[in-house]
């Protein structure tokens, strides 16, 4: 089905004619110089092509013969390489002789092509010394290892460009060509079969050179008496074709909105729509609904009309008449592993739907006061998970492997969210001790969202706002907690040196029978000094701590469930950020840390 679809969106983007897609037989690579010949095959020039118009120059794009599968083997480019291979020099190859000798034999027979360019090509390979390079005029060390095309001087166009060189090609290819025929899994149709599948680059974490979806390197991966790609019979058209249309929506550009990262997963989608606006518009939505612009407030009001929008019910199109509800939407995320790609979820749908989704995971977050400023994205939540240290940003590689993945198929198919994501977020916070806006949002949903698809352990509603008829042994107790904690620091001042969240939280919200006792006495003496100075504020937050006691019963639980752990986390948020009618009730600053309200 994978392979099936980026088939189809390649067949899609061939009809584009402004997509760059390279036709079968070719291949979109970097290419940093173009080498200018005479018709005599001396080199004139060296051409930097790159692009300048950034901070650094970087390759150009160039739609270039296919490279082959290349490892830890000499295997040459036609008509482009890495300038090992075209001018025996490297500064890191160490077997630069030998891969310039497969160059100059894969090119021999241009010889006798009927083509100035190519025969230039030819001359130039059979008279080039590489000592000549470090005597060119136009040398310069930044060129070695960079990819190099040819061009004939005064004439428009690269060779590999040209019709000769084309047809040149095309005999190549078939005359290199060792497949056997077999049904096609993809197409159906008996066709060659790849005995090799092309590299895919631009996943995060994988191998730079590229790494491969379908592969059989082993011979515990084979059956049959197959070798390698026959075990799995996917033609040459197929795979061509879902590798160049999975290469292309992984590349690396400012301007590719269909490409995001994700924990250790890089996701990927692309949309099949009836004509190319409506594709164009999906393109842009998903974009905004899978990573919301975190500054953009256009566009946060953009999204956010769009999730109001499908929460009353209505159609996209109640919107934008390009927002075709029936729009396809493919979303796919990879993971490197090895040589490999892990196929993290693969997941369809129409545009509607995702939209729905979405905006149900929006809700399941939901807090008041609200947890952010503008919608957080997935990778956002992800990253919640990883160590916080005050005043240090956390890493994406803390990211435990895999959550990002689980939370992220959670919330495009609607289902649970991975069970591992409340645990570990409960981890970080005894750990750590920074309760942010963004954690206690993720704990509440995982609860919501298990007590709506009848998950057992949850009896209660977990409430958005602070919610005094919630009589839940783990809210009350966090509610609690963020008393005792105010009348601390309504006691002691604001540079405590010991305060009790980071000394008792980890304990209380765990296991409060050895904890809240002692806590309890404490607050005693913190009211008994509060009374000298403030006997109202005193008296308030002596009735709200009896009255949550009393509604607890005569002891305190041994242990806390994991459900009942995140209900005591959402109650001392929701505790912590009541503002009271009375001014000087509650301190200034008895609201958690918000370094991720943004």
């Amino acid at each position: 089905m994978i392979l099936q679809a980026l088939c189809d969106y390649y067949e899609r983007l061939r009809e584009q004619s402004d997509s760059g897609i390279a036709p079968p037989g070719y291949s979109s690579e970097k290419i940093s110089y173009a080498l200018a010949l005479d018709r005599d095959g001396s080199l004139v020039a060296i051409r930097d092509i790159r692009d300048t118009s950034g901070k650094k120059p970087v390759p150009t794009r160039l739609i270039v013969p296919q490279p082959p599968k290349r490892a830890s083997n000499i295997a040459p480019c036609f008509l482009w390489d890495k300038t090992s291979y075209v001018l025996g020099i490297s500064a890191s190859s160490k077997r630069t002789q030998e891969e310039h000798a497969a160059f100059k034999e894969l090119h021999a027979v241009l010889i006798n092509a009927d083509d100035a360019g190519l025969q230039a090509l030819a001359r130039f390979l059979q008279n080039w010394d590489p000592e000549q390079f470090a005597t060119h005029p136009d040398y310069d060390e930044d060129t070695l290892d960079a990819n190099c095309v040819f061009e004939l001087d005064g004439e428009h166009g690269y060779l590999h460009d040209r019709p000769a060189a084309r047809a040149a090609w095309a005999v190549q290819s078939a005359a290199a060509s060792d497949m056997e025929t077999a049904m096609c899994l993809v197409t159906g149709k008996r066709m060659l079969v790849a005995r090799l599948h092309p590299s895919i680059k631009g996943v995060d974490g994988a191998q730079s050179s590229g790494a491969s979806i379908v592969s059989f390197n082993l011979d515990a991966f084979e059956s049959y008496g197959k070798a390698q790609g026959y075990n799995a019979p996917v033609s040459e058209p197929a795979a061509f074709a879902y590798a160049t249309a999975l290469n292309y929506l992984l590349r690396r550009s400012e301007h590719n909105r269909q490409r995001l990262r994700i924990g250790d997963t890089t996701v990927v989608f692309w949309v099949q729509a009836g004509n190319a606006a409506s594709a164009e518009a999906a393109e842009d939505l998903m974009s905004q609904m899978l990573n919301p612009p975190a500054t953009d407030e256009q566009q946060t009001s953009i999204l956010q009309t769009v999730l109001d929008t499908v929460r009353q019910g209505r159609p996209l199109t109640a919107l934008s008449a390009q927002l075709q509800p029936d729009t396809r939407i493919f979303i796919l995320g990879l993971a490197p592993n090895a040589s490999r790609l892990a196929i993290r979820f693969w997941i369809t749908g129409t545009l509607q739907t995702f939209a729905v989704r979405i905006a149900t995971h929006f809700d399941d977050l939901a807090l008041q006061p609200p947890a952010w400023k503008n919608p957080p994205s997935i990778w956002r939540l992800a990253l919640t998970t990883a160590p916080q240290r005050a005043g240090q940003k956390s890493k994406a590689e803390d990211i435990p492997p895999q959550l990002a993945g689980e939370l992220t198929r959670a919330v495009l198919t609607g289902n649970r969210y991975p069970r591992s994501l409340l645990v570990t977020l409960l981890m970080r916070m005894r750990a750590d001790g920074q309760i942010t806006d963004l954690r206690v949002a993720l704990c509440k949903a995982v609860l919501v969202r298990d007590r709506r698809l009848h998950v057992k352990g949850i009896p209660k509603e977990i409430p958005m706002s602070l919610d005094l008829n919630n009589h839940e042994p783990g809210y009350l107790l966090g509610r609690l907690f963020a008393e005792l904690e105010n009348a601390q620091r309504a006691a002691l001042g604001k540079d405590i040196n010991a305060p009790i969240g980071d000394r008792y939280y980890g304990a209380a919200s765990a296991t409060p029978a050895s904890v809240f006792p002692l806590l309890l006495r404490g607050a005693r003496h913190h009211l008994s000094r509060l009374r000298k100075d403030k006997p109202g504020l005193a008296h308030t937050l002596d009735q709200i701590m009896g009255d949550i006691v009393s509604e607890l019963g005569t002891r305190f639980p041994r242990h806390l469930s994991l459900e009942a752990q995140g209900q005591f986390v959402i109650g001392y948020y929701q505790q912590r950020n009541t503002r009271f009618s009375k001014p000087g009730d509650i301190e200034d600053d008895a609201s958690p840390d918000s370094g991720e309200n943004e």
